[in-house]
Formats: structure tokens, C-alpha cells, sequence
């Protein structure tokens, strides 16, 4: 009896497996690490031969702690980061790095390479922009592939497949070419609510007629929670698994983080008022609307990227747990930023502020778009800001530093949400998901200086759970996606925020705003 499925995470640096019953719970996990190049500035790249690999071990070291036969899963799913796969005709490797080296043919997703081409983009105007917030982000799959037309151009002429990670992964899993709706609509431009959804207007503007001929697209999708095929044998083979095992259409690792923690919330006006926050090395906001409500520099409305009828809409910011560490490693008494560090610098900051004031190092002020500012301003060129600074270069001094970039981070979100009310989204809880939910200082800010409700759901990985939710639906586990969403969700704790602090984070959001246009103000110096 087929009553499992696995669910595999694509991130940045490894891969994740998961091993799930039919109740949601997570028998076992494992993790395998991935490589990453870094020939130039802003420039990212993966061997996807290295990332299969790493999926495979992660599969075999998970279904081995689980102890479940491969004769008892049912389905195999996938979710990913949006980095672009390019392979040749004969599915061969094909390189997309100034190296020249073939191995390396993927572009990580927080490659910044394509800012003049997604500035291009943005700068036409075209209707298929309000689909994307009114301008287009370096790290979607577009300007990445105008970039590599214009200066790679024999590996364009070599191309006979371009994919989106999640579904490079189901390609490999069972050999044929099928496309997630969820992919292709969050990050080449597709539009899944009209009968023809590659506009072709729209990539004559970006020098890419031939984008479906050498990409090998087709005109249609996969909806999530769907099968796309068996794993082929040799597949099965590498995975661990068997042929019977059905392989389900990938997913955006951040949407299945989203399905992962409010697929348990009921279809209706309790799903409209919630947002799904997804803390990791950067951050994403996805919520999921009945209608669509175009806004800019918010990513979406994308139709049907995850459950079907439901438009999908995603806020960011594109450096926030990769910030902690930045700042961690870049201070005199910080250090390589494992866990064990982050954990003595949080649990000094509270009792600093404990000893000290709660105000801790209310003086010191940060911006924190050091890695551009993906929303509400849509800007990859923004940089951070950091006002008053000392000379202290202690222990504590860190923690200070370290504490006020936590606030800044969810000033930031804090943004992003304002500006999303401007266009009619209401948000009351937060459903907070990722590395952040285990930062004692992010989690207890997210409440306090947004002032609503933060939900955290019990289980060990939201975004392998919401891969494990649409398996379990494609694996006809449940007869549809919403069913499996109901009946695979976490139990969850609630966090309420501290009214007492309000006027103190409401200081705190004034002085970021003013940063905002003083920043300006120094741009426009000339």
C-alpha cells in the first residue's frame, strides 16, 4: 500500500529530503550540500548535476532513517529556488558561466548579473508587467535569459532546454519536459488566465522569439497537486525509490512554505486576511486571493502558481538571514556565523536589554537593502544604511548592531505590508515559517512591530511539508489539493504582540521612512 511520499527542497546550499506519512507527519530528514561558484560580482552558479546528486543522497539518507520500503511511496514532489537550468539538445550540460566551463549551467537565483536587462524590461511598460508589480527583478528568469543570449550567444545556440530548477528536477526525475504552472507563472512571465499564456509581443520586446524553440516550452502547464509522470528507471534507481512512484509538478520554495503553513487554514475570509512569512536566507510575504489585485513592485497576482482559482501574490526582501551574517562576520568581535554564534548573540542581547533598557541601542538605525530592496520599492540597486556608529568593537557592541538590524528587517516587512494594504490586501496573522521562527528575537518582533497576531505551525520544516501536500494530492493520497492541505497540517502556536512596545517600533518605523528619502536625497546629488 502506497500511503508516503518524499518531498525534496532545491535551496541555496543543499538539498533537503524529507520522508512524510499521510498525516503530515515528517518520518525522517536528511541533507546533503550543494556547491556553489562565484566566478564575478553578482555573479552565481550551480552544477546541476552536483544539486540531482545531492537530492539523490538526501532521498536514500531519508527513506533509510524512515525505514519505509519504496513500495510504500506513492509520489515524489519537488520545490526549488528559481535559479535557470540550460542544458543542450541532447539534455547535455551546457555552460551559462563566463568561465566557459559546461559543468556550471545553472544561474542561482540571487545571481544579480541581469540588472541591466531587467531594468530594460521594466522600462517598457508592457501590459504582462502588471503581473509582476510593474517591473521585473534580476533574479527572475527573463532578463537572466536576455543576458544569456546577448553574451553567451554560443550557448544559446547550443540550447536546447531551459528550465526553472523545480522543474529541471522533474526532468531528470522522469524524463519528460512538462512545465509547472507554478514555475512559469512566478518567474518567466506566463500567464495562466489567459488562453495563450506566453505573450509573444512581449518576447519580441526582449529579443527572445525563439525562447520556446530553444527552451523546448510547450503552451501548456502542470497545475500543482498534479502528476507529471513515473520515475524512470534509472531515476528510481538513483533515488532509491521504485518506477511506481509518481513524480508531482514542482513548486517555488517559497510557495510551498506557503502552502506548508496555511494550507490548513480555511478556504474563505479566514485565508484572504492571512500572509504567509517565509524567514530564511532572504524573506518572502505570499498570501493567496480570490481576485486579482495588481499593485507594483509586489510579485503577482500569478493565477494558480499553487491552489487552483486562487491568485498568488508575494512582498520581499532579498537579504535578511544572509544580513545577520553579514554583520556577524564583517564585525572585529563577530566571526563565522554559525548557529551557536547567532544563539549567544540573541541570548546577550536580552539580557542586555533586560539589564540596560528595552530601547537597547535605540540611537543606531539601519536600512537593510544590502542586497537591493525587492519590496515595496522594487529597486535592486538600493544599498543599506547604517546611522551611528561608534568605535566600539566589543562583544556587546555586536549584539547591539546585531539587535537593531533584527528590527530593521521587520521594519522592512512592516513596509511591505503598509504598502500592500494601498491594494486592498488585509492581513491580520502572520504565519511564520523558516530559520527566523527559531530566532527568539525575530519571532518576538514580528508580532511587536507589526502589531498582528504571528502563528507558528509545530512542525520541523513548513516548506518540505507544503512539497509533501501537493505529493500527497498527486499521489491520490487525497482527492484534491485542498483535501491533503486540511488533513497534513501542523498544530500551531500563537504569538500576540506586546501593546506596550508600539510607540517604540512606531519611533523606530518613522526614522526608517525618513532614511528612505534621505537616501534619496544623497542619490539624486549629482
Amino acid at each position: 500500500m502506497r500511503d508516503h511520499v518524499v518531498a525534496v527542497d532545491i535551496g541555496t546550499t543543499s538539498a533537503r529530503a524529507g520522508v512524510f506519512d499521510r498525516s503530515g507527519r515528517l518520518l525522517a530528514r536528511a541533507k546533503h550540500p550543494i556547491a556553489m561558484q562565484r566566478p564575478l560580482e553578482n555573479h552565481a552558479e550551480h552544477d546541476s548535476e552536483d544539486v540531482w546528486r545531492a537530492a539523490c543522497r538526501a532521498v536514500r539518507a531519508a527513506m533509510m532513517e524512515a525505514g519505509v520500503a519504496a513500495d510504500r511511496v506513492a509520489a515524489l514532489g519537488f520545490d526549488a529556488t528559481c535559479s535557470l537550468v540550460a542544458r543542450d539538445r541532447d539534455g547535455r550540460q551546457i555552460t551559462v558561466s563566463t568561465t566557459g566551463d559546461d559543468r556550471f549551467d545553472t544561474i542561482v537565483w540571487l545571481d544579480h548579473r541581469a540588472i541591466a536587462e531587467a531594468d530594460e524590461l521594466s522600462a517598457t511598460g508592457h501590459p504582462v508587467l502588471d503581473y509582476s508589480g510593474g517591473s521585473l527583478s534580476p533574479e527572475m528568469e527573463m532578463p537572466k535569459l536576455m543576458w544569456l543570449k546577448r553574451r553567451l550567444p554560443m550557448t544559446w545556440e547550443r540550447t536546447g532546454y531551459l528550465f526553472d530548477l523545480a522543474d529541471f528536477m522533474t526532468w531528470k526525475a522522469t524524463g519528460l519536459p512538462a512545465r509547472s504552472r507554478c514555475t512559469l507563472t512566478a518567474k518567466w512571465n506566463y500567464l495562466a488566465h489567459r488562453d495563450e499564456g506566453w505573450q509573444e509581443d512581449f518576447l519580441a520586446l526582449a529579443g527572445l522569439e525563439d525562447l520556446l524553440e530553444r527552451g523546448g516550452l510547450s503552451a501548456e502547464t502542470v497545475p500543482a497537486g498534479q502528476a507529471i509522470g513515473e520515475l524512470s528507471t534509472e531515476a528510481a534507481l538513483e533515488l532509491g525509490l521504485d518506477t511506481g512512484c509518481r513524480v508531482t509538478a514542482g513548486l517555488i520554495d517559497a510557495y510551498a512554505g506557503a502552502f506548508g503553513v496555511l494550507g490548513g487554514v480555511d478556504e474563505g475570509a479566514a485565508l484572504e486576511r492571512s500572509v504567509a512569512l517565509i524567514g530564511g536566507t532572504s524573506s518572502c510575504i505570499v498570501s493567496f486571493a480570490t481576485d486579482a489585485k495588481p499593485g507594483r513592485s509586489i510579485w503577482g497576482p500569478y493565477y494558480e502558481a499553487v491552489l487552483p482559482g486562487r491568485w498568488l501574490v508575494e512582498g520581499g526582501q532579498s537579504a535578511t538571514g544572509a544580513l545577520l551574517d553579514h554583520v556577524v562576520r564583517m564585525h572585529a568581535a563577530g566571526g563565522e556565523p554559525e548557529a551557536d554564534l547567532h544563539a549567544r548573540i540573541a541570548a546577550r542581547v536580552q539580557q542586555l536589554r533586560s539589564e540596560q533598557d528595552a530601547d537597547l541601542a535605540g540611537d543606531l538605525n539601519i536600512l537593510p537593502d544590502f542586497h537591493g530592496n525587492r519590496s515595496p520599492l522594487a529597486d535592486p540597486h538600493a544599498r543599506g544604511v547604517i546611522s551611528g556608529l561608534t568605535l566600539d568593537t566589543s562583544f556587546d557592541g555586536l549584539c547591539r548592531l546585531y539587535w537593531r538590524t533584527c528590527v530593521a528587517i521587520v521594519l522592512g516587512i512592516r513596509h511591505i505590508l503598509e504598502a500592500m494594504e494601498q491594494y486592498r490586501y488585509r492581513f491580520e496573522t502572520l504565519h511564520l515559517t523558516g530559520g527566523h521562527a527559531h530566532n527568539p528575537l525575530l519571532l518576538e518582533l514580528y508580532a511587536d512591530v507589526t502589531g498582528r497576531k504571528v502563528v507558528v505551525p509545530q512542525t520541523e520544516d513548513a516548506v518540505l511539508l507544503g512539497t509533501a501536500m501537493t505529493a500527497a494530492a498527486g499521489g491520490g493520497l487525497f482527492p484534491d489539493l485542498n483535501s491533503a492541505g486540511r488533513s497534513m497540517a501542523a498544530a500551531d502556536r500563537e504569538y500576540h504582540p506586546d501593546a506596550g512596545r508600539s510607540e517604540t517600533y512606531d519611533r523606530d518605523y518613522r526614522r526608517f521612512l525618513a532614511m528612505l528619502r534621505h537616501r534619496n536625497e544623497l542619490n539624486e546629488i549629482h
